[in-house]
């Protein structure tokens, strides 16, 4: 009786057990690795520059400030308008606005009125009011303006993860109005 009971295999349920579990495992191991749906590295970052955008927004109505964002590579910073010396300046001891780096593998791309802007590795060095050998020169200014007014410069950035050809957008317009466009894949 032992022989038979040996040779005669698997179940339809036994196989179909086995299979249930090796495709919950694959479609969780899919999931994790991102090759099956949203990059959500891309998101977060955008979302965060949204929320980032919207917070200086509200500083520049609320304290009747104007602020700029400058966009590099693969960071980012905001700076303040000092109308005393009329150059850009760093935000000082605020931690919210300082400068930010994207996640390694992520890239920006911006356009403002819908030209392609090329944007730097490193931020630029900020004027220093007290140099007098800088009167005279090229004087800094961000990419995007933040005006007192509620009014901002219209633009359009992408974040790109180059390697898997992904992209998310964001836009904003010139009553300072954001939305995340059409995303890329």
């Amino acid at each position: 009786m032992n022989s038979r009971l040996a040779a005669r295999g698997f179940t339809l349920i036994e196989i179909l057990v086995v299979v249930i579990i090796i495709a919950t495992v694959v479609s969780i191991a899919l999931i994790s690795i991102n090759v099956a749906g949203d990059d959500t590295e891309l998101d977060k970052e955008r979302r965060r520059l949204a929320s980032l955008i919207e917070t200086i927004q509200d500083e520049a109505l609320l304290q009747g400030r104007e602020f700029g964002i400058e966009i590099m590579t693969s960071s980012y910073r905001f700076v303040e308008f000092d109308p005393l010396t009329r150059q850009w300046a760093e935000i000082p001891f605020d931690d919210l606005y300082r400068l930010r780096r994207l996640p390694e593998g992520l890239e920006f791309e911006l356009f403002i009125d819908e030209r392609r802007i090329e944007l730097e590795n490193d931020p630029e060095r900020l004027s220093d009011p007290n140099d007098r050998r800088s009167a005279g020169t090229d004087q800094y200014a961000p990419h995007l303006f933040v005006f007192a007014s509620g009014e901002s410069t219209v633009f359009e950035i992408h974040i790109v993860r180059s390697a898997l050809d992904r992209r998310v957008v964001l836009c904003g317009d010139v009553l300072g109005e954001l939305e995340f466009g059409v995303d890329e894949v």
